[in-house]
């Protein structure tokens, strides 16, 4: 489960811009802010279904967004390579340039 929420808060950090404000304010509350489906429907004045329905349909766009778009894919080969080049530095140098690779940590 723990998986699936840091990939979902992931993948809402890239695209949330492609959302409705309405869909951006659940994905909010339900994962970033941990409110309960019931707290944001009381909010909202609608159904815990309605909530519910909405959180899973904006999954799913998320998840088609990045099929098409690869974002997080590319940040996570990203996130991968600039491990390795810092372990092998390490391994060269004994020491990390820290500005160059603090610099390539900071591009995304």
């Amino acid at each position: 489960m723990l998986e699936k929420t840091t990939r979902v808060n992931y993948l809402f950090d890239f695209y949330q811009e492609l959302l409705t404000d309405k869909q951006k304010k659940y994905m909010e509350m339900y994962y970033l802010e941990d409110f309960s489906l019931g707290e944001i429907s009381e909010a909202y004045g609608v159904s815990r279904q309605a909530v519910y329905d909405n959180i899973r349909r904006t999954e799913s766009m998320l998840e088609s967004y990045e099929e098409k778009l690869h974002l997080y894919e590319k940040f996570e080969e990203r996130k991968q390579l600039v491990e390795q080049l810092e372990d092998f530095l390490k391994q060269q140098n004994g020491e990390v340039p820290n500005p160059i690779i603090e610099s390539l940590k900071e591009l995304d």
